[in-house]
């Protein structure tokens, strides 16, 4: 971006392209892909799926609070995330349903993640908060969608 103030041009330091820009891009999107992917394993088992929640195929009651609607919010807001379409407010959503997961059902069975097997509640809560804040990175269809704006 340049701005001309009183006859003199200034770049900021976002218009510079640096060597790390599409690389930084490609890690955070190839990132995001990995994450959201394995995230999406994690909602189906809340169906029963790769072993379901006991390890052996026993899914959540359908419609039961906040089990059943939580593997909905994490298999759905996976597939948004994978593909990059809406992916900020997807990966906030994904934040507080695992930090929401993470104080109610880990924290009480002690203080530190690793006591109460609550690491990766606590993990993918800063992980998806870290995407909503920088974004799904060069290749996500929310990029793409704002280029042909």
């Amino acid at each position: 971006m340049t701005t001309t103030i009183a006859s003199q041009t200034r770049t900021t330091p976002a218009a510079t392209e640096t060597k790390a820009g599409p690389v930084t891009g490609l890690v955070v999107s190839a990132s995001r892909i990995v994450i959201s992917f394995l995230f999406g394993f994690h909602g189906l088992q809340g169906f029963g799926f790769f072993g379901g929640i006991d390890g052996q195929g026993g899914g959540v009651p359908f419609g039961s609070f906040p089990g059943w609607w939580g593997s909905v919010f994490e298999l759905v807001g996976a597939l948004f995330l994978l593909v990059g379409l809406a992916s900020r407010p997807a990966a906030l959503l994904l934040s507080g349903v695992m930090a929401y997961a993470y104080f109610t059902v880990h924290a009480p069975m002690g203080l530190l993640p690793l006591q109460n097997m609550g690491e990766p509640a606590a993990v993918y809560s800063w992980i998806f908060l870290l995407f909503a804040a920088i974004g799904p990175g060069r290749y996500a269809l929310d990029t793409l969608i704002k280029r042909r704006r």
